[in-house]
């Protein structure tokens, strides 16, 4: 508490120096003023985390200038000094946002006391900020890591989108990032101060997940003895994300289609229409035009959603980032488990690459902090990484051996092409180009390796 910078405002000179002195004694730095005029000059040169002012000033009013500080400088906290016969201005202070006040004569123990408690209560304000800022900093789109073309392609889209209402809905396999995703449009978003609320609607009963999202009133079923309020409530003024929407019930499905049209719902055993300016995210792991197929989602709720599509690939289709991510992991796992590891071998990063990844970006993740946890060397080596990952490797090396070398090369080969491709934004002549080869050449091995129809689907051709 000792060295904060505390400005103290009075129009009585007295008064003025006689606090000034006792919070200095009392290890603060302070400054005095004796006008509303002064006291702005004063906090336009310097921070102060705590204000005490009088409420009545010759030029101007002590609850305008809580207003002001409150506007511009919201990290100060401010007492107010009033007297005897100024109590409803005090309870009137407060309520502006003042945290306490000192009736006048003040007494020094009291004063000491209220000191105190706001340079506590401005400490706290200034963690939370800080906490704020960090979080942001976490969720930013820059921190989403990949050199992949189509990742590259999904940035723009959420740049794109991510300050408007526009329902989004992901697709993707498990682990590959939507919910990071998510919390990166949230904070990207003129909503970023506002809540973002997650709900896994595969982790809940159906029978639960209605009054999860919605709300419920005391006695609508079994168990509600008590009022409570949806996460949607929750989410109001910023963001709800729905993740494996696939799981709602077709009930579930005709709420949300309200939602989605009218940002209206009645909570479960209610009358009461509640209304919320909510901004949805919705993901799911599968296909929803085939769940429209086979009857198990709303076809007009399937296009509702379906507004702006964002569509994760997995992580066998990003090979390129493998290394990146699994370089990232090891340096964040290391700090936060104080292990000190100086890297990947070369050897390690081959089966890393190798692997399939059935898990995506959460199973390579899980598996690097594994690896800074248990491995003894400053390097991760193959013996660090788990069976499943050592297991491929040896598979493929038994499936090199019975092969031709022709057949042994052609997968490698490929990848090398999607590679190049990738990195030249699959632009034909520019990807020849960088493989030494002609473009007649390259345009065959992409038909034969079906390069080429990968290409038509993404629209790329």
């Amino acid at each position: 508490m000792r060295k904060k910078n505390i400005l103290v405002i009075d129009d009585d000179k007295i008064i003025l120096d006689s606090l000034c002195e006792f919070l200095s004694l009392e290890g603060f730095r302070t400054s005095g003023a004796g006008t509303v005029k002064d006291a702005l000059a004063r906090l336009e040169e310097e921070s102060y985390c705590l204000v005490l002012t009088d409420v009545n000033l010759p030029d101007g009013d002590g609850l305008e200038l809580l207003g002001i500080i409150k506007r511009n400088y919201p990290q100060t906290v401010v007492v107010v000094i009033t007297g005897y016969g100024t109590i409803d201005s005090a309870v009137k202070a407060i309520k502006s946002g003042a945290y306490d006040y000192l009736t006048k004569p003040i007494i020094d123990d009291e004063l000491r006391l209220a000191v105190e408690r706001a340079i506590t209560q401005q400490s706290l304000i200034s963690e939370n900020e800080s906490l704020r800022f960090q979080l942001q900093r976490k969720h930013r789109l820059e921190n989403i890591i990949s050199h992949n073309y189509k990742m590259a392609k999904i940035f723009d889209l959420v740049e794109a989108v991510a300050d408007s209402k526009t329902t989004i809905l992901m697709a993707g396999p498990s682990g590959t990032g939507k919910s990071m995703l998510a919390r990166a449009i949230h904070h990207n978003s003129s909503r970023r101060d506002q809540p973002f609320v997650e709900v896994s609607c595969g982790a809940l009963p159906e029978t639960l997940l209605e009054s999860e999202l919605f709300g419920h009133v005391r006695g609508s079923f079994t168990g509600a003895v008590n009022n409570k309020e949806g996460k949607f409530l929750a989410a109001d003024g910023g963001t709800i994300f729905l993740d494996e929407i696939a799981n709602a019930s077709p009930a579930l499905q005709a709420k949300l289609l309200r939602v989605l049209e009218d940002r209206q719902f009645e909570p479960v055993g209610s009358n009461k229409t509640r209304t919320v300016d909510t901004r949805i995210i919705l993901a799911s792991n599968r296909d929803l035009r085939e769940e429209v197929r086979q009857g198990r989602f709303r076809e007009d709720l399937y296009y509702r959603v379906n507004v702006v599509m964002i569509e994760l690939p997995p992580l066998f289709e990003r090979v390129g980032d493998v290394r990146l991510l699994a370089e990232h992991f090891l340096r964040m796992y290391s700090a936060q488990h104080k292990r000190d590891k100086l890297g990947i071998t070369d050897e390690a990063m081959e089966y890393l690459e190798r692997y399939p990844w059935p898990g995506n970006v959460r199973e390579l993740e899980n598996v690097i902090e594994r690896a800074a946890l248990l491995s003894k060397s400053k390097f991760i080596g193959p013996e660090d990484l788990p069976d499943p990952i050592k297991a491929e490797q040896a598979r493929q090396a038994t499936e090199y051996k019975t092969m031709s070398l022709k057949e042994a090369l052609a997968g490698p080969e490929k990848d090398i092409i999607r590679q190049a491709l990738q990195a030249n934004h699959w632009n034909r002549q520019a990807t020849a180009r960088a493989l030494d080869i002609n473009r007649t050449t390259l345009f065959k091995k992409m038909k034969h390796y079906g390069l080429y129809d990968e290409a038509e689907r993404l629209g790329l051709t």
